[in-house]
């Protein structure tokens, strides 16, 4: 009796204790020194929760196999193991560059006429998910929950379906998702789809996102809508909902009031001599707009003899990005030239007009950067969130705040429409809300800013950490409060303001 009691208790105890939490990413910050924290905010986010609740942080190691079957090679720091798998140079070029950055990107982005959509590397993307999902089952416990990240590992969940888990699976989806009509010419479609349906709770960065993912399912006349943001698909039920992702508000904002020490700040605010600075910080990328964000800033210039006799500077830092695939190569050939004519037409011997700097920066230097231009400028042409426009506003003097102005195709417009919105691709448009940042009385700025400042510091990314692996466990039966709690707690506002920077 008493060994029966025992065997109870254990199996109470170990029903009332979540098991671990199982990360899979398509790159892993593994520490390069015991204790070193990982870089960037959801790295940071994502650690924290496998350190609190123990765990394991599974994917590409980045590197190249010289082994034909390499092997799993672990690290553990803390209360989180780490397991990472080289890929062969075949898999890299037809996985990685091919299908998920030649095919799923720029579709999601809306960009088909960048498209490879030759059917080429698509058994390449599904092949090496399934060599992911093998050796991950290697390391697999009943109890774990598993949370997959990004556009590269969409079949990750149902390989691991076929090899007979059960375990609660999510999934977080960082780009776009496009309408029904632009996503139908990925190639593959229908199995992508189905692959989607093997996860428990699909996360999108907007109301927008999943409201065009679960029209797929609808339309394609696999699936149909169960409300409260649950669908049903390929036999199984599952959510797909909006989770905006965000950054580390607090510390990010911390990290900018004591930026003015960092010597690339101190070096640029010398260098400007007094004058107003404007902002543009992207990955090199077609996405974004940095070609039309220059054209955007130029003819403000040209228009305001004002700015001219203020010799304000754009400051646009774009790393590089992606420089194996061709497209990338060749923008930022395009990109470097277009900066030189737009410099040489405007500028003189005592000013240059765009500062161009096509390397990386250290997060000190970029808080710094941030608090003192006068105008963050994030146009992308299509985004799933844009994180800048956040660590732009955490960045901010409160009682000097500068102003952002903001593409109607960032994700972030959910969440923030107290910035000045406009339509990136209307150059007039963009160059009249630089005008009127400028322009724009402190009070206004003031009040602008502590709307958005609210909305980051209560979704920063731990919360959306928080919430998303809290709805994880969420069943069908409660998807009435499971929905709402999703979004109150996530912090998201639905629609975008019907409003353009000039018209408010």
């Amino acid at each position: 009796m008493v060994q029966i009691d025992l065997l109870k208790s254990q199996a109470e105890s170990r029903a009332a204790s979540p098991g671990r939490l199982v990360v899979v990413s398509n790159r892993v910050p593994v520490p390069t020194a015991a204790g070193s924290p990982p870089p960037g905010g959801l790295a940071v986010a994502l650690s924290g929760a496998l350190e609190s609740q123990g765990g394991l942080w599974f994917g590409w190691s980045g590197k190249v196999a010289t082994d034909k079957d390499p092997e799993v090679h672990h690290q553990s720091v803390g209360n989180i193991d780490y397991a990472v798998v080289d890929l062969s140079r075949r898999d890299i070029d037809e996985y990685y560059h091919g299908f998920a950055n030649r095919v799923l990107w720029p579709v999601c982005h809306y960009r088909l006429d960048l498209a490879d959509l030759s059917r080429r590397d698509v058994n390449a993307y599904f092949r090496v998910n399934e060599q992911f999902a093998r050796r991950l089952a290697r390391l697999l416990k009943p109890d774990d929950v598993i949370w997959v990240q990004d556009y590269h590992f969409i079949p990750m969940a149902s390989f691991l379906r076929d090899l007979g888990f059960a375990n609660k699976i999510g999934f977080f989806y960082h780009i776009p998702w496009p309408p029904s009509d632009l996503a139908a010419v990925i190639p593959a479609y229908d199995r992508i789809l189905k692959s989607f349906s093997a996860y428990n709770l699909i996360g999108f960065q907007t109301p927008v996102d999943a409201e065009n993912f679960r029209a797929c399912l609808t339309r394609s006349g696999v699936g149909s809508d169960l409300g409260g943001d649950w669908v049903s698909a390929f036999g199984r039920k599952f959510r797909a909902a909006a989770f905006p992702i965000s950054i580390e508000t607090a510390t990010f904002a911390q990290d900018a009031r004591v930026a003015e020490k960092n010597v690339v700040v101190k070096r640029t605010l010398q260098s400007l001599e007094g004058h107003p600075l404007v902002i543009g910080v992207d990955r090199l990328d077609y996405s974004k707009g940095i070609r039309e964000r220059i054209d955007s800033f130029a003819t403000f210039v040209e228009k305001s003899a004002a700015a001219m006799k203020a010799r304000v500077t754009l400051l646009q830092i774009t790393p590089k990005s992606r420089s194996e695939v061709p497209e990338y190569a060749e923008m930022q050939r395009e990109v470097a030239e277009h900066v030189g004519h737009v410099n040489g037409r405007l500028g003189d011997v005592d000013w240059t007009p765009v500062r161009y700097v096509n390397k990386a920066m250290s997060r000190s230097a970029l808080a710094g950067l941030y608090r003192i231009a006068k105008v963050g400028l994030v146009t992308p042409l299509r985004d799933g969130m844009n994180l800048v426009a956040k660590e732009y506003v955490a960045a901010q003097n409160p009682d000097d705040p500068g102003v952002l102005v903001l593409s109607r195709f960032a994700g972030a417009v959910h969440e923030m429409p107290e910035a000045l919105i406009v339509n990136p691709y209307n150059l007039e448009e963009t160059a009249s809300a630089i005008q009127r940042a400028f322009e724009m009385p402190l009070r206004e700025r003031k009040e602008r800013w502590r709307a958005m400042m609210d909305t980051i510091e209560a979704n920063d990314v731990e919360n959306w950490c928080r919430v998303f692996l809290h709805e994880l466990g969420g069943r069908f039966e409660d998807r009435e409060v499971a929905g709402a709690t999703a979004g109150a707690a996530a912090g998201w506002r639905v629609g975008v303001p019907d409003w353009t920077a000039a018209g408010r």
